[in-house]
């Protein structure tokens, strides 16, 4: 990992460079003057991330975007505003406060060499070799509840990658559910999820897909529920595997929800590993070490280290982290612990509630590694 501190804004950047495919950069940048106004400090986030784009990123494209605000009803505009004068990849803004202090967080996906348009049905194409890449960011509506919310949302993604060749159960990755009021809503998403997925067939007989489903609001108090994704078009099937980690965490289906607990994905001269939302959890489903944010930190790294292993990837080859807390006062505690153990990985710390109200914590992360599979197409 690279840090920068620039003009009132902290960078860090995490990279796969050279071979034969394409270099991948991960970078997360954080408003430092806690006092400044939110334009300020919003602009001290772009600001930073236009230099480093020119200085150390020449010839990358961002192919996703996700800002995280400490109040988007009286912010999002501006993010959306500046966005739209120079749309270049998938864009999400979400309601996730940065713990400590300030308004305003970015995390930027780029890659080099990528073919990249916006398609006509919403989604961002990436594409390069024997790949496209499809990137949605905030995806939203106003229906009733999050039940139908959630239904609505999903259906339209599926008619999304139908009209780019694509299958949700084939294709689709990962995906992110930000959920507003988690506590009383997560059900109603569980519930539309759920009875998609069987008409996608997406079963405990078959698959799901890696995702996390966590608080975070829309500016808009009506939109209970904010969809990304991420697909790939041109994997063969046994490109892509799914993470158990059976001994530390049990399948999601027994306890009602349908996702995976992680997704490795195989390319010619790397492997992408997604871990989903992962909290401390056992095998029997059970939420361990209530109450207690240091054991619950640590349960939840080694769940999520199992599920790196079965991918035969480790923390050294993470990243990106971003690490969600239900109460912001437990912040200092967990960054301690992450700056201990990962003082080289990029990590966002955000104020989310988890969809338990037990869990404290819950972590996702990214890993690429450089391996050979002649079989496949490089990325």
């Amino acid at each position: 990992m690279q840090t920068y501190t620039l003009n009132n804004a902290l960078a860090q950047l995490a990279s796969l460079e050279g071979g034969v495919g394409v270099s991948e950069y991960h970078l997360m940048i954080q408003a430092t003057d806690r006092e400044a106004t939110f334009e300020t400090q919003l602009k001290a986030v772009t600001d930073g991330y236009e230099q480093l784009r020119r200085e150390q990123l020449a010839g990358a494209v961002a192919v996703m975007k996700r800002y995280f605000l400490s109040d988007a009803a009286n912010q999002a505009d501006r993010v959306q505003a500046l966005a739209a004068e120079g749309a270049e990849c998938a864009l999400s803004v979400v309601e996730q406060p940065p713990l400590g202090g300030t308004k305003v967080a970015l995390w930027v996906y780029l890659q080099t060499d990528m073919q990249s348009r916006m398609l006509p049905g919403g989604l961002f194409e990436a594409k390069h070799g024997a790949y496209r890449h499809l990137w949605g960011g905030g995806a939203c509506n106003r229906a009733a509840n999050s039940e139908y919310q959630t239904r609505l949302l999903l259906g339209e993604y599926v008619m999304q990658l139908a009209q780019q060749g694509c299958r949700l159960a084939d294709h689709c990755l990962r995906t992110w559910l930000f959920v507003q009021n988690v506590d009383v809503n997560y059900a109603g998403v569980v519930k539309a999820r759920n009875e998609l997925f069987v008409t996608q067939g997406l079963t405990p007989q078959t698959h799901f897909i890696a995702s996390t489903g966590i608080g975070g609001r829309h500016a808009d108090p009506k939109v209970t529920v904010q969809l990304d994704t991420y697909a790939v078009a041109g994997l063969l099937p046994e490109q892509i595997r799914y993470l158990y980690a059976r001994e530390w965490m049990n399948p999601t289906y027994e306890y009602g929800v349908s996702f995976e607990r992680g997704t490795a994905v195989e390319y010619g001269d790397r492997r992408h590993v997604f871990i989903s939302g992962t909290a401390s959890i056992n095998n029997k489903g059970e939420v361990l070490h209530p109450g207690d944010i240091r054991l619950q930190t640590r349960r939840m790294w080694q769940n999520v280290e199992a599920l790196l292993q079965e991918a035969g990837c480790g923390y050294d080859d993470v990243q990106q982290m971003l690490v969600y807390l239900r109460d912001g006062a437990d912040y200092l505690v967990v960054k301690r612990l992450f700056d201990e153990w990962f003082p080289h990985t990029p990590k966002l710390f955000v104020q989310a509630p988890v969809c338990r109200p037990a869990w404290l914590v819950e972590m996702e992360c990214m890993a690429i590694k450089r391996v050979e599979q002649p079989a496949y197409a490089p990325l």
